[in-house]
């Protein structure tokens, strides 16, 4: 793996990651998460080369602005990244909020993406306030209790433990927030993003063209498997591919979701 650094217009410095040789795959990570949630279940061996842009606030990427915070923003970032790394053309995707710039990124600069792979997909055409919900709670008491604390008091809260009754692992990643070594930079994310989405309307949802894949799976309160079905019927011919959740077995999880890209993502066409 090959790491680097660039800066983008409004002087932010983020950090990027590119491993393997072939044909270039923008595959990003969900949100507050570390590098190797992508990793995880990218394909090994498959001739890509995937490129993983840390957004604004995650791994070693400068916070900048809190205020610039969106989606928008993080969707603009990686396709400054694609132009500082000279590739005109790739294929794009990601969980959850990787989901969420992908999206954006295939329907407003569609030229520039060949295939499109949303996994576990957090939005579909509008917010989705109530389902996140939680992640703005969980702000809230990172900013009022610090980071210790913070977990104690928000594994009693009502929502914690609705998400958690519904998805064990959305709540491993809840009390995960805790853990991250930028409580600042989590509290402006965790107060911001929840209220996005990707600014794709559903008339742009079916008017995208490139080949696509859609990843859900049952179980996971953030990211309900209806989203992964509503945008798999809104976008023409694309492939639904519905696997084992984390909840029941991550090593089946893994290796579906593995499965699933390596079938979908070679000869995807990108140009350097």
């Amino acid at each position: 793996m090959t790491a680097g650094t660039f800066t983008t217009v409004d002087g932010c410095a983020l950090t990027f990651d590119v491993a393997g040789k072939g044909q270039p795959v923008l595959w990003q990570h969900g949100l507050g998460a570390p590098l190797d949630q992508p990793v995880e279940v990218f394909p090994q061996d498959t001739g890509l080369q995937r490129i993983t842009l840390m957004c604004r606030g995650h791994g070693a990427s400068a916070l900048g602005d809190p205020s610039r915070l969106s989606i928008a923003q993080f969707a603009d970032d990686a396709l400054a990244l694609l132009d500082h790394l000279g590739i005109e053309q790739a294929a794009v995707g990601g969980i959850s909020l990787g989901a969420a710039i992908s999206l954006r990124l295939a329907s407003l600069n569609a030229p520039r993406v060949a295939k499109l792979a949303l996994a576990r997909p957090a939005w579909v055409d509008a917010p989705s306030i109530e389902r996140q919900h939680s992640y703005t709670v969980a702000a809230q008491y990172l900013q009022k209790y610090g980071a210790e604390e913070g977990a104690e008091r928000f594994r009693e809260a009502p929502e914690f433990l609705q998400v958690l009754a519904a998805s064990p692992d959305n709540g491993a990643s809840l009390i995960g927030f805790f853990k991250r070594p930028r409580p600042d930079t989590t509290i402006a994310l965790l107060s911001r993003i929840p209220l996005e989405w990707p600014g794709v309307s559903r008339a742009r949802i079916v008017a995208i063209r490139q080949p696509a894949l859609v990843i859900g799976n049952d179980q996971d309160h953030v990211h309900p498997l209806a989203y992964a079905r509503e945008l798999a019927s809104l976008i023409p011919g694309a492939w639904l591919a519905e696997i084992t959740s984390k909840t029941i077995d991550r090593a089946a999880y893994v290796a579906e979701f593995r499965n699933a890209l390596a079938s979908f993502l070679p000869d995807v066409g990108g140009d350097r």
